[in-house]
């Protein structure tokens, strides 16, 4: 039987190191701020929103909630990101995704300022992570790193897990998850294969994997047979079936194989939050020091 990683036991030890910082910012007069936008009702929307703004507030970051309606223009939410981009207290903007289908959501994510981008999906950012070979020094530079795959990256090197010379298997290829996890994954010297729906023999690529790491949304998707004796599993999945919330991977059969596994939910989600947290406090130590 495998060995959990608790995202939340993990997430309540980074958020203790960001709390020392964040102390010491406001000692120097200067409180990290994020300001989320959330347009149209969307439940999970609502809920990943909301647990957000509960993370700052345990912190003590600064935070505004914009709420919006859903047939907002497209040039109304731009006009409210770029008065954003001009407020000092704000370090963090982020736009809760996905956004209605009548507003481009690449233009919408190139409004927000390059250095308040704490979730790493502007061009700039993205093309700076890209461009690093590095993972060290991705961190030592404070890249502003997606937090999804940050958040991943920070779970297998805080459980010790050798990266440099592991088959590692990316299940999905969004630009939120499976594609930024692979180039992170790259950086770390890990070799990365990247799969999708018009993969040939999905199975036995699986089970070449030391890594899995399943998003692709589909409910327990990956099962036993797919994976190799003593794999990591990595479930980024977060599906509703029944009233219950499940990952892509089969936990029950998988785990039985698994060296690490984690569980959903209690895996990458709360690793999530606290990524985009450490990327606010980032952004706040950086406009501090510009003065």
């Amino acid at each position: 039987m495998a060995n959990i990683i608790s995202g939340k036991e993990l997430a309540e030890e980074i958020k203790a190191e960001l709390k020392l910082k964040i102390d010491e910012l406001k000692r120097k007069g200067k409180t990290p701020g994020l300001a989320t936008i959330l347009v149209g009702k969307s439940p999970a929307s609502i809920i990943y929103v909301r647990n957000k703004g509960l993370a700052c507030e345990s912190l003590g970051i600064y935070s505004e909630q914009y709420n919006l309606d859903e047939n907002i223009t497209q040039e109304d939410l731009v006009s409210l990101i770029h008065k954003l981009n001009q407020e000092d207290k704000i370090d963090g903007i982020l736009v809760q995704l996905p956004l209605p289908k009548h507003l481009d959501e690449m233009n919408i994510l190139a409004s927000i300022s390059p250095d308040k981008d704490v979730d790493g999906f502007h061009f700039y950012s993205v093309g700076r992570f890209f461009c690093e070979k590095d993972y060290n020094n991705m961190k030592k530079n404070k890249l502003f790193l997606p937090a999804t795959p940050y958040g991943i990256m920070e779970m297998l090197i805080r459980k010790n897990i050798k990266l440099e010379g592991a088959n590692a298997v990316v299940l999905g290829r969004s630009n939120i998850v499976g594609k930024p996890i692979a180039m992170l994954l790259l950086s770390a010297n890990a070799t990365v294969t990247i799969c999708h729906s018009k993969t040939q023999d999905l199975a036995n690529i699986c089970k070449n994997g030391d890594i899995l790491i399943a998003a692709i949304g589909k409910p327990k998707f990956v099962k036993q047979d797919m994976v190799k004796e003593g794999v990591v599993v990595i479930d980024v999945g977060i599906n509703r079936v029944d009233d219950k919330i499940v990952g892509d991977v089969d936990f029950d059969e998988v785990s039985k194989k698994a060296s690490l596994i984690t569980p959903v939910p209690g895996g990458v989600g709360p690793m999530t939050i606290t990524m985009l947290m450490v990327n606010t406090v980032v952004s706040a130590e950086r406009h501090l020091n510009e003065g």
